[in-house]
């Protein structure tokens, strides 16, 4: 975990998956305790990706977008 602009940074690595429901990657990486969390944070508008919020709960994150979360980021490879 490195950080920049006062962000903590993870990454998170794709395998034998074009992408990952945006609820799953938040309980996948730790952020939120599960997938209901992810759910209603997203809902809630405060997750960004690509720095715009996100409400779409299942949106497909791909290699190459950002997420930020609770003061981090998450970038997908």
């Amino acid at each position: 975990m490195s950080k920049t602009d006062g962000k903590a940074m993870l990454e998170l690595k794709l395998k034998d998956a074009e992408f990952i429901p945006l609820c799953d990657l938040l309980k996948t990486t730790g952020l939120c305790e599960s997938g209901g969390e992810g759910k209603a944070v997203v809902a809630e508008g405060l997750v960004l990706v690509d720095g715009q919020i996100e409400t779409r709960k299942r949106c497909k994150i791909r290699s190459g977008q950002v997420v930020e979360y609770n003061g981090q980021q998450i970038i997908v490879s």
